[in-house]
Formats: structure tokens, C-alpha cells, sequence
């Protein structure tokens, strides 16, 4: 009986080893930010009070931050920031370091904007490394400290400024024993997050493949009604060290110069992230096998069965798109779960009203048409204040062209077309704009 009891007992605590510890964020903003400051060097916390910038006269400086320690281990990192840079004259850059018996070095997780230091920094060391998007540990970890530098070509330029930081921890294993039945089960309640659809290869012909990331997020944008150029932002939210469009913490950072909290972030479930969206907030999928190789996605809501809604910025009709749910699944749970996480912040309203101001934003384009649905024939009109290469197509469901009503130059004003359907088949059709560098795509069903 002893022997029974001991091996009985050996297998219980074997099984309780293997389990994942669980996922856990740490974050740091504005007012808590402050009062978690260990030391300045040519830095002081901002006017506001709740941010951290150069010292006049300063051309460098730093900031480390007292030590964090977590509930439970942890060997895989989610670094992410929000902060605030006037141009490509100053720029910060955020490291970490992490705690075995003592500290491994500094290494950087990333910057923004322009890569101005004198070198980028190290990405690897003995416990682990910075794998372009999160910190990868060797063994489990539960400590860690942050450093954030700053730099300006000039004093006489503005500082960059700092008022976030992000830390998101898993435990590895969480994601290799997802449960794939028990996920689908999950039928949130219904919800539909509205849009500007942008058709990522439309917007350039030579990044268009590379662009998922700050497609989706100009997307989230846009459904929060601020103004957004969204190829400007691709551009933007590319990483010359690391040769990529699509580095999240970056692209995160981009959304916060346009007033938006963010974070780089996991789910475990489709409920997790509904109760983001009825809070508010919104969330951009980071997916991959069966459906894609490597993609992200705008997650729009869920129908009355419970099954997830996506705005894809790689379909043509990727507004509003409903995937098998099942796959779509696995492409996001099995891949980890990552996910940008915005919520509006206090400057939405002065971001926007500044953008209005700036050259590089192009001018308003109103794009309608009526009637819709429509039974042969509907009519589009379209204005624009600047003149512009334009091009106006209809794709079918399965993003095929079925007629081009435009390919030119067009002059600024107001412009009528007329489709004449009459010749398709019943069915949802979508009438995709190009006009400069916005774009712009609407819906339209054709009853006979």
C-alpha cells in the first residue's frame, strides 16, 4: 500500500509540474510609470508629469526603472510602449535585462523612430534572446528591469518622450496544450465593430505583401474615426534593423502617436476578446497555419452563433470576412494567441484635430452609392479634394475583378458612376476606390 501511495503521489506531482503556469501583464503608464523610477541620467519626467524626456540641453540620456518580479515563472516576454516622437531627429529605445542569481545584460527589445544611437544594442544573451517581436528565455524566469534611452541630433530639437511600458509573460507550454474543441465551443455574444476597409495590395504595389500589420492597424484607427494615411503608416512601421514591416511592439508604438493605448498582448479564448471589444477596446490577431503562413488581422466581432468576424486586410472582400471557425482557431490559439490590444486614449481628439493640419495627410474622399442593395444597376459618387490617380474596380466574393468603372487621373470635385450590373449573378460584390494614396472600399448586393 505504501508503494501504491508513493508512485500514486509521484504521478500527481508530476502532473502538476507539466501543467503551464499562467499567463500574466505587467504594466506601467503615466503616474505609475513616474513613481517606478530608479534613476536619471540626463532625463526628468515630463511637464505633464506622467511621461519621461531629455533634459534641456541634453542631447542623450537614460532612465532605469526598480526591478519587477511576477507571481509565477515565466520564459516568454511580450515588451511593448507608448510614447511620442516630433521627428527623425530624436528617438528612444527601450532594453531589459533579466535576473539568474544575478542580472544578464542590457539587451534592446526595440526603438522608435528612427534608429539615431550609435548601435542598436546586443539581442542576445546566456538565458536567452530577443526574437524580433518578444523575448524568448532559455529557462523559466521571475524577475526583470527596465531601461529606456533617449537621443536628438540637436538640442535645439525636441525630445522624444516616453509614457508606457508593457510586459506581457507566458509560460511556452501554454500554447503547445490549447484546446482547440473547447475554443470553438466558445460562442461569445454578438458584437460588430465597424470600419474603413483597407485592400493591402492595393496600396502599393511593391510592400503590399508586407504590409498586414499596420494595414489592420489603420483599420483600428479608422474605426475609432481618427485619420489615418495608411500607406504613410506602413512606411512608418518599418524596421531597418530587423528589415520588417510588421515588428509589433512598433507597431503598437506607431498607434500611440495617433492617440491610442496599446499593448502587445495574448488570448486564450474567443470571450477574452470579446469582452475587450464591448469594453471598448479593440484587437488585431496574430494568425498563421491552416489559414495563413504569417498574417495579421483586425478582429470585428462575433455573429449570433458566436463565430468570429474579421476585417482581412489581404482580401479585397475581406471586410466583415467570416472564416471556418475552426481554422481560424487554430491559426490564432495554436500560433499563441498574440494580439495588439488598443483602447482609446486621452489625445484621440487632439491627435486627429492636429492630422487635419499635416501636409503628408491627404485630403478627405466621400465615397457612397446608392441604391444598396440595388437590383441592375447603382450609382457611385465620389469626392475628393486633391487631385489624384484613381482607380475604381468591382471584385466578386472571391476577390475576382468583374469590371473596372475607372483608371486615371482625376480631378479634384465631386464624380458620378454608374454600375450596370445586369449581366452578374445575385450576390455581395465590393466596389474598391484607389484615389492617390487612400483607399476605400464599400459593399454592394445585387438582387434580381
Amino acid at each position: 500500500m505504501a508503494c501504491r501511495l508513493t508512485l500514486f503521489l509521484f504521478l500527481i506531482s508530476g502532473i502538476a509540474f507539466c501543467q503551464p503556469y499562467a499567463d500574466q501583464h505587467y504594466f506601467y503608464e503615466k503616474d505609475s510609470l513616474v513613481k517606478k523610477i530608479y534613476s536619471m541620467d540626463g532625463m526628468q519626467v515630463g511637464g505633464d508629469g506622467k511621461s519621461i524626456v531629455l533634459k534641456e540641453g541634453s542631447l542623450t540620456g537614460s532612465t532605469v526603472f526598480y526591478p519587477d518580479s511576477s507571481e509565477y515563472p515565466f520564459n516568454d516576454g511580450l515588451p511593448s510602449w507608448n510614447g511620442k516622437v516630433p521627428n527623425d531627429n530624436s528617438s528612444f529605445k527601450v532594453l531589459m535585462r533579466f535576473f539568474y542569481g544575478g542580472w544578464t545584460q542590457w539587451v534592446t527589445v526595440g526603438y522608435w523612430k528612427a534608429n539615431i544611437f550609435p548601435s542598436y544594442g546586443e539581442v542576445e544573451f546566456a538565458n536567452g534572446s530577443v526574437e524580433v517581436d518578444e523575448v524568448k528565455l532559455n529557462s523559466y524566469c521571475k524577475k526583470w528591469q527596465f531601461q529606456v534611452q533617449m537621443r536628438r541630433t540637436s538640442t535645439s530639437q525636441p525630445s522624444a518622450s516616453l509614457h508606457k511600458l508593457s510586459f506581457f509573460l507566458s509560460d511556452q507550454l501554454t500554447t503547445s496544450k490549447v484546446n482547440i474543441a473547447a475554443i470553438v465551443k466558445d460562442k461569445p455574444p454578438a458584437i460588430f465593430i465597424d470600419t474603413q476597409h483597407f485592400y493591402q495590395f492595393a496600396l502599393d504595389p511593391d510592400i503590399g505583401g508586407s504590409i498586414c500589420s499596420p494595414t489592420s492597424t489603420s483599420m483600428v484607427l479608422r474605426s475609432y474615426n481618427i485619420k489615418v494615411d495608411p500607406l504613410q503608416f506602413a512606411r512608418d512601421n518599418y524596421d531597418p534593423y530587423w528589415e520588417m514591416f510588421g515588428v509589433w511592439p512598433r507597431t503598437v508604438q506607431n498607434a500611440a502617436g495617433y492617440g491610442l493605448d496599446g499593448a502587445v498582448t495574448r488570448y486564450r479564448t474567443w470571450s477574452q476578446a470579446e469582452k475587450v471589444l464591448e469594453a471598448g477596446g479593440r484587437v488585431v490577431m496574430s494568425v498563421g497555419k491552416p489559414l495563413y503562413s504569417g498574417h495579421l488581422i483586425m478582429l470585428a466581432g462575433f455573429d449570433e452563433s458566436g463565430n468570429p468576424i474579421v476585417h482581412d486586410p489581404a482580401r479585397s472582400d475581406g471586410y466583415a470576412y467570416k472564416f471556418d471557425k475552426t481554422d481560424l482557431s487554430r491559426s490564432w490559439f495554436e500560433k499563441g494567441g498574440v494580439g495588439y490590444t488598443f483602447y482609446p486614449g486621452s489625445m484621440t481628439n487632439s491627435v486627429e484635430k492636429d492630422l487635419s493640419n499635416i501636409k503628408s495627410v491627404p485630403g478627405e474622399m466621400i465615397v457612397r452609392n446608392y441604391p444598396n442593395p440595388f437590383n441592375g444597376q447603382t450609382t457611385l459618387t465620389f469626392e475628393t479634394s486633391e487631385a489624384a490617380y484613381t482607380r475604381i474596380a468591382v471584385y466578386d466574393i472571391v476577390g475576382r475583378e468583374v469590371e473596372k468603372l475607372y483608371d486615371g487621373i482625376i480631378q479634384r470635385g465631386s464624380h458620378t458612376f454608374r454600375w450596370n450590373a445586369g449581366s452578374l449573378p445575385t450576390g455581395n460584390y465590393f466596389i474598391h476606390v484607389i484615389n492617390g494614396s487612400k483607399s476605400r472600399t464599400l459593399k454592394a448586393l445585387l438582387l434580381k
